[in-house]
C-alpha cells in the first residue's frame, strides 16, 4: 500500500456546500481513500454537537478538532483523551465588561457543548441550536460558571472593527480573535495559541503520520495556520485571498466539488464510489 496520508477537512465553505450538505462525489472520493488506508479528519471552528452529523455521515474513525483547536477528542475512544484548552474565565468577564462600552448585538460563551447568551436575542440563536444544547441566558459576568471554550461577539461590521482594536490593545498576549465571514459579523475569541494546526499535530502524532503526508483544505482565516502546517495546503476556489496566498494550490469551490477534484487528481482515482 502507498504511504498513508492524513487528509484534513474544514467544514463550512470547504467540505460542505452552501446548503450544508456533502456531495455524493466528495463522499465517494473520501470513502475510496479511507478504503485505501488513508486517514480523513475534520478540523472546524464548530462545536462537536454541530459537526457530529458530518463525522458520522463520512463514517470517520479519527479524532476531531473543534473550536479551532480549543477542543480535540476522539468520538470513538474515551481513552484517547479530551484536550480542552479554554479561555480564562477572568479574561472572559473582563471582555464582556469592556464590550458594554461598545455597541453589540450579543455575546455568546460556549463551554464545550453548553451555550450561554448575554442577551435574550433570537437573531443569532438559530445557528447555536444544532445538537440541542443547553442554553442559559443572563449577564455573563455573573452567570458564566466556568472558563469558556470560546467567546463570540456579534456586532455590526463597523463595531466589529472597533471591538477588535480594543481586544488587540488590551488582551493581545492572552487571546486570539478572528472575524467570521458572512452572513454573521462575529468576533470569535479563544485562548492565545489555539488554532487548528495545534489539534492536527496531536492527531498526526497519534496516527504516526509525518507532516510530509498531511493535506489540508480550507477557505477562511481560521484555516491559515492549518494550511501552513500541512505539507500541502489546499485553498478552496471560494476562499479568501489570504488563504489562497498561503496555500500551495487552489482547487475549485465548495459548490464545484473542489475537495474531490483535488484528491481524485492527487491520488489518481479513476472513478469515486457513489452509493
Amino acid at each position: 500500500m502507498a504511504d498513508q496520508h492524513l487528509i484534513v477537512l474544514d467544514l463550512d465553505g470547504t467540505l460542505l456546500r452552501n446548503d450544508k450538505t456533502i456531495s455524493d462525489r466528495t463522499k465517494g472520493t473520501l470513502k475510496t481513500l479511507m478504503e485505501q488506508g488513508h486517514h480523513v479528519m475534520i478540523a472546524t471552528g464548530r462545536p462537536y454537537r454541530s459537526s457530529a452529523q458530518f463525522y458520522q455521515e463520512l463514517a470517520l474513525k479519527t479524532p476531531i478538532v473543534n473550536f479551532n483547536g480549543a477542543l480535540v477528542h476522539h468520538p470513538h475512544s474515551v481513552n484517547w483523551g479530551s484536550f480542552h484548552t479554554p479561555l480564562d474565565i477572568g479574561i472572559a468577564r473582563d471582555i464582556v465588561d469592556a464590550c458594554n462600552s461598545y455597541s453589540f448585538h450579543n455575546i455568546i460563551a460556549e463551554i464545550q457543548d453548553d451555550v450561554y447568551l448575554h442577551n435574550q436575542n433570537g437573531h443569532l440563536l438559530d445557528i447555536f441550536n444544532m445538537g440541542n444544547p443547553k442554553i442559559t441566558i443572563g449577564d455573563l459576568r455573573s452567570y458564566l460558571p466556568d472558563s469558556p471554550t470560546s467567546l463570540l461577539i456579534h456586532a455590526e461590521p463597523e463595531d466589529v472593527t472597533t471591538i477588535r482594536s480594543h481586544l488587540a490593545e488590551v488582551h493581545a498576549e492572552l487571546i486570539d480573535h478572528r472575524r467570521w465571514g458572512d452572513p454573521f459579523h462575529v468576533i470569535e475569541i479563544v485562548k492565545s495559541g489555539m488554532h487548528k494546526a495545534v489539534g492536527i499535530q496531536k492527531v498526526a502524532g497519534y496516527l504516526n503520520i509525518p507532516q510530509s503526508r498531511i493535506i489540508a483544505f480550507g477557505d477562511e482565516d481560521n484555516d491559515l495556520e492549518m494550511l501552513e502546517y500541512a505539507n500541502i495546503g489546499v485553498a478552496m476556489g471560494n476562499g479568501i485571498s489570504a488563504v489562497k496566498n498561503i496555500a500551495n494550490v487552489t482547487t475549485a469551490s465548495n459548490e464545484e466539488d473542489g475537495v474531490a477534484l483535488f484528491l481524485e487528481d492527487r491520488f489518481n482515482l479513476k472513478k469515486p464510489k457513489i452509493n
